[in-house]
């Protein structure tokens, strides 16, 4: 009985946290879709600089935006490499402000838990 409850504890928790997490999202939706913008927009135009195709420039926004950046692809122009800056300052904070959204989901859970309140 006591494995049952403590189950039935947790799926309520992760279940707050989830209708948190989608709140969240949700106010931050218009910064989060800003910032895609701004990668997408940026991969772009990287991609008719270097001439590379649209799957390419989206690889390499993706990569250089997660800070993962294997050098697969590099830009040779000096006008994409600052574009390729922007990305990866963009990604950064991108990765941020996810980062800001999940602790601030997981605090919500745990204040709208009435078990943990007592």
């Amino acid at each position: 009985m006591v494995k049952a409850t403590h189950r039935s504890e947790r799926r309520k928790t992760r279940r707050l946290f989830f209708a948190a997490l989608v709140k969240e999202l949700y106010l931050m939706w218009p910064i989060f879709s800003g910032i895609l913008i701004i990668m997408l927009g940026s991969g772009i135009i990287i991609s008719l600089i270097e001439e590379w195709s649209i799957g390419e420039a989206l690889y390499f926004t993706f990569v250089t935006g997660l800070t993962i950046g294997y050098g697969d692809l590099t830009p040779k122009h000096a006008s994409a490499r600052v574009l390729a800056m922007v990305i990866g300052f963009s990604g950064i904070v991108l990765t941020g402000i996810v980062a800001a959204v999940s602790v601030q989901a997981l605090g919500a859970a745990g204040r709208d838990d009435p078990e943990r309140r007592e």
